[in-house]
């Protein structure tokens, strides 16, 4: 419960900005269930970032894995060992990187 009223709030916040600064920006969050990192990801004016690739990086900038989002523009990954960080991986200026430590749930 706790996750959604989170979620709600963090794509609530995009309905009172103005639209100047909302053009077409990309957001990305994460969240760890104790087997699975899940990630979700859009654009700030609605569209869908289906089919957006995302890179699982070690921290030293070797890709892990590489898929696309899906067409609810969800992925999810295997906890992989070692630190890394995923990359929304939306074009220039469309990239966005969560770090491990900004994962809910690790």
């Amino acid at each position: 419960m706790i996750k959604m009223i989170k979620r709600f709030m963090f794509l609530g916040l995009f309905a009172v900005l103005p639209n100047v600064a909302l053009a077409h920006s990309p957001f990305f969050m994460c969240e760890y269930d104790g087997e699975k990192i899940t990630c979700e990801g859009g654009y700030s004016d609605g569209s869908s970032a289906s089919g957006v690739k995302i890179k699982l990086m070690s921290d030293d900038g070797k890709v892990l894995e590489e898929k696309k989002l899906d067409k609810l523009s969800s992925i999810s990954f295997d906890k992989p060992k070692g630190d890394f960080y995923i990359l929304f991986d939306g074009g220039t200026g469309h990239s966005v990187e969560v770090e491990m430590g900004d994962i809910s749930g690790l």
